[in-house]
């Protein structure tokens, strides 16, 4: 048990320093920015309970957004996450494997994994790049912000699947 509490802190430090101090600073095409961080919220086991999930979605958003100077951004996309996930992992996996399952192409198959994948970073990038325009004036650079966001982060996140899967 403590153990696995450890190996996420490690990840938690890992992504938040991964974030802030490299991936904020890539903009291709000045639309899409890779947003890895959320990655530890989707690995998450099936069975944690919602609240615990949250609160460890709020405090890693929190440390994205201290560190990159954006009030409460990351944290309320993270959360929202949070609080969809269970109903994404509802949707995208069997009934039968949904007891104490940890979201991977291993375990879940890589459509099932894909399409959980894809939706909820659609969610966060949604809500996350919402945030940051405050404004629907211009939508067709909020969206085109969004998906190229979105194609980037779960590119980066399938690369990270695909390296893990090996190791």
């Amino acid at each position: 048990m403590l153990v696995n509490y450890l190996h996420k802190i490690g990840w938690f430090i890992g992504l938040v320093l991964l974030q802030v101090l490299i991936l904020n600073n890539v903009h291709i095409a000045g639309y899409a920015t890779p947003f890895l961080y959320i990655y530890l919220i989707l690995k998450f086991e099936s069975d944690t309970p919602r609240n615990a999930l949250m609160l460890w979605a709020f405090f890693l958003g929190l440390a994205v957004d201290v560190f990159s100077d954006t009030p409460g951004m990351n944290a309320a996309a993270t959360v929202f996450l949070a609080f969809l996930r269970p109903v994404f992992l509802r949707l995208f996996v069997p009934r039968d494997t949904l007891d104490t399952l940890v979201p991977a192409i291993r375990t879940m198959g890589i459509l099932p994994f894909l399409k959980y994948l894809v939706v909820s970073v659609l969610i966060h990038h949604g809500l996350l790049l919402a945030l940051e325009f405050f404004s629907f004036a211009h939508i067709n650079t909020l969206l085109l912000r969004i998906a190229t966001s979105t194609l980037l982060t779960v590119t980066c996140i399938m690369a990270v699947e695909g390296i893990r899967k090996k190791g």
